[in-house]
């Protein structure tokens, strides 16, 4: 494969998203579906903790694990799904908490904070891939019928199931609804079956329950002094409340218009909730009572593998193996479902912003850096599972709180006093868990720290390296505007760029005085004023709305926003030559100032160094010097 068709291969459907990136989650013209089985997309990811999630339980709050459970189910029904519900409704499009955010949040600040909490989904998803990939190896190692050399390899067993799910998306995926009610189907029913039989073991063996409560009791005898310990505790235990975000993620593939996606959202999201805190309780109970604490503990046969354990010992090998293989199929497209999730986060911001390469839209590139950063995390890990919890759990609870906090800002606009307070109460509640969990584990935030520095420096680079794009979507214009084309047209189209101060007449007759003497212009007949008002200049790409009017009974001038000056001044050009088919001038003075520091002032409040950048923008996006607009300074 030469160089060139390589490139080609990469960047294949690069032209075909540059607008609108959607992701292999949301490819236009798919066929929606029913709530319940969108429910399993989003399901694979979420009943797919119970792999690894009774046995980090147990190994985080040993006896006490059922009570820790138990807080974080009533946390679960009573905070995030509120929380996410609300995100359904506010952010229907599959944008999540984040754009609900971007909305609420305005300038640089908000979009700092979006690259954050960027930095913080990346880790969510990333070791979403890695932790999924090492509890599936922990089954495969663990399982009797794996061949004894085999055992020892975790860390390139894992790393052949990373690559082998890069390799999908290298090839191309598209997501099949059926596949994921297929796989939740099984692991469900064969949870219900292990989960079954341990109750019944836990019934039929009273002396189990007793020799449990008993050591409940001897540790902890205050019964005020073991709810406090399970609150404490409880943060561990975040990995169980993933999922939420991919819930309102796949919100795109339910049947029906807009009002009935939200219902199904909303079934969808407490229909989830409802059955993974019955197995988060149930499987926390059982695994608890019936398996000895040692074998929790790291190399211990129950470690990352609970239920599993509980299917071999109780159900035999051969059921066990079949819930192995279930169990590594599930988690192995939880992988795939982080995979999308981030195939989907990313290109939907960052190039939006101005701040990733063009090449950032197209998929295969970006599989191949997360594959390489799930690589790394899994080698740094060793393909730990109880290691990478804490940066799993970090990913999590942050992107909750931070949803958390956008539905709390939200009803504030909106004056929902009742729903503010509430909201807030729920959003302090995860803002202590992560303050916690960050505190007991620190893994979490300093690989964090490491995909916001990462996000950062590419997106300053990529906003300095794209600064002179062209960044206007759509031009739309009023009559009056259109009616000082067509007079201007039959002569010349003359602009004049000024920047509007008090807008009376002698500000406007002193400028055609300086551009007339300054060009040796004849007559000011075809003058037209153009003035750009700066809205949000950490915006990229606007749409521009010119609208004409006739000041003073005799100025006419041309009034448009955007987020940068010199981008609206020349999308502006342009559209006026293809609109009256005559190449327009337009007339700058020179900016005082260090001419450094205007373009710092530039990139950063979209002006400064108008007249140099706005031809260059120009020259930028019209390579033919005879068809591109002219540009004069004096």
């Amino acid at each position: 494969m030469t160089t060139t068709e390589l490139r080609s291969w990469l960047l294949s459907g690069l032209n075909e998203t540059a607008q609108h990136h959607e992701g292999p989650h949301a490819q236009p013209g798919e066929k929606p579906h029913a709530w319940w089985k969108v429910m399993c997309l989003t399901g694979v990811d979420y009943f797919s903790t119970l792999g690894y999630q009774p046995g980090i339980a147990a190994l985080a709050a040993g006896v006490l694990s059922p009570i820790a459970t138990l807080v974080l189910v009533l946390v679960t029904l009573l905070g995030a799904l509120p929380v996410y519900r609300r995100v359904a409704v506010d952010s229907p499009n599959g944008e999540g908490s984040i754009a609900m955010l971007v909305k609420l949040l305005s300038f640089w600040k908000g979009k700092l904070f979006v690259l954050v909490l960027l930095g913080f989904a990346a880790t969510d998803f990333i070791i979403t891939i890695t932790l999924s990939a090492a509890d599936a190896t922990a089954h495969i190692d663990e399982n009797p019928f794996l061949p004894a050399a085999l055992h020892g390899h975790e860390v390139l067993i894992t790393l052949l199931l990373v690559a082998l799910l890069g390799g999908v998306f290298l090839k191309g995926f598209t997501e099949a609804i059926g596949i994921a009610v297929g796989l939740v189907g099984v692991y469900l029913a064969l949870n219900v079956v292990v989960v079954a039989d341990g109750l019944w073991q836990v019934l039929t063996h009273p002396h189990a329950v007793g020799d449990w409560t008993t050591a409940l009791t001897t540790q902890h005898g205050n019964p005020l002094l073991v709810v406090g310990i399970a609150l404490i505790v409880f943060p561990k235990l975040a990995l169980g409340l993933s999922g939420f975000e991919t819930g309102v993620a796949v919100m795109p593939h339910i049947k029906g218009e807009l009002p009935a996606r939200i219902r199904g959202a909303k079934l969808l999201l407490t229909t989830a909730a409802g059955i993974m805190s019955v197995f988060l309780i149930t499987s926390s109970l059982v695994t608890t009572v019936l398996i000895p604490q040692q074998e929790f503990e790291p190399g211990g046969a129950a470690n990352g593998r609970a239920l599993a354990y509980l299917a071999h010992e109780s159900l035999g090998s051969v059921f066990g193996t079949f819930y192995d293989v279930a169990t590594i199929a599930i988690l192995w497209f939880a992988g795939a479902s982080a995979m999308a999730g981030l195939l989907n986060l990313v290109p939907r911001y960052l190039p939006r912003f101005g701040m990733a390469p063009s090449w950032a839209r197209a998929v295969r590139p970006m599989v191949l850096i997360f594959t390489g950063t799930a690589f790394l995390i899994t080698w740094i890990f060793d393909a730990d599972v109880d290691a990478q919890g804490g940066a799993y759990a970090t990913g999590v609870l942050v992107l909750i709180t931070s949803a958390a906090t956008a539905v709390t800002l939200s009803a504030h606009h909106r004056r929902q006093k009742g729903r503010r307070v509430a909201f807030g109460v729920i959003a302090l509640i995860f803002a202590y868990t992560t303050v916690a969990n960050v505190a007991e584990r620190p893994d979490g935030v300093k690989i964090a720290a490491c995909f916001i520095g990462a996000i950062l420096l590419v997106s300053l680079l990529s906003r300095v390296y794209r600064a002179f794009e062209l960044r206007v979507s759509q031009i739309d214009a009023d009559e009056i505007a259109l009616v000082f084309l067509r007079e201007c047209g039959r002569r010349q189209i003359r602009l004049v760029a000024n920047e509007p101060d008090t807008r009376d007449a002698r500000e406007y007759s002193d400028k055609i005085a300086q551009i007339l003497a300054d060009n040796d212009m004849a007559d000011d007949r075809d003058v037209i004023f153009v003035e750009v008002t700066v809205t949000d200049a950490s915006d990229f790409e606007t749409d521009l709305h010119v609208r004409g009017e006739v000041l003073h009974h005799r100025y006419r001038v041309l009034s448009l926003a955007s987020s940068s000056v010199p981008s609206a001044l020349a999308a502006l050009l342009l559209w006026i030559r293809d609109t009256a088919h005559r190449r327009p001038h337009i007339y700058f003075e020179w900016s005082e100032g260090n001419p450094v520091a205007n373009i710092v002032r530039y990139l950063i409040f979209g002006q400064g160094e108008v007249a140099p950048v706005t031809r260059e923008i120009l020259r930028q996006a019209e390579p033919d010097r005879k068809q591109r607009p002219h540009v004069h300074v004096g």
